[in-house]
């Protein structure tokens, strides 16, 4: 598969977006104090740099398969470690750093939904297709950890 000049910028576009994504969810893993905050954290991390790699597939003319993974979001049910009460300055802060990156996926997610008819090849358009969905599993998880934690 050879890319237009289009696409391909687009492909780089969508790259910055996961690797500003990659390097927000190492930083917030570190500054968070909830063990259960750092762990979303580190497993978002994880997935963004999934979406990066396929990207950059995409990039050297492959496509990889996508599972149309629409379940992590549904499924995830984080367990509470603040009371639904208290207002500490921990909680304020996580419920800054959750809050921040729920933002960051609705608007990643955007682009995705802006870029994916950009592309003429329907494989890729399904591939885009499906990190958008996961994008938006991510801000479901996060929204979950908030509400779960008396943040919402």
């Amino acid at each position: 598969m050879i890319l237009t000049e289009k696409e391909a910028t687009a492909i780089q576009d969508l790259q910055t977006q996961e690797q500003t994504c990659i390097q927000k969810y190492q930083k917030y893993g570190q500054e968070a104090k909830d063990p259960v905050l750092k762990d979303l954290f580190q497993t978002l991390e994880r997935k963004e740099q999934e979406h990066y790699d396929s990207l950059g597939q995409v990039l050297s003319g492959t496509v990889p398969s996508c599972n149309c993974n629409d379940k992590d979001g549904k499924e995830y049910q984080p367990k509470a470690t603040y009371d639904t009460m208290s207002n500490t300055a921990d909680k304020k802060s996580d419920c800054f750093l959750a809050t921040d990156c729920i933002g960051t996926e609705k608007m990643v997610s955007s682009e995705y939904n802006s870029n994916v008819f950009v592309f003429g090849d329907a494989d890729v358009r399904k591939l885009l297709a499906d990190i958008q969905i996961e994008e938006q599993n991510h801000a479901e998880m996060i929204y979950k950890y908030k509400t779960v934690n008396g943040m919402s």
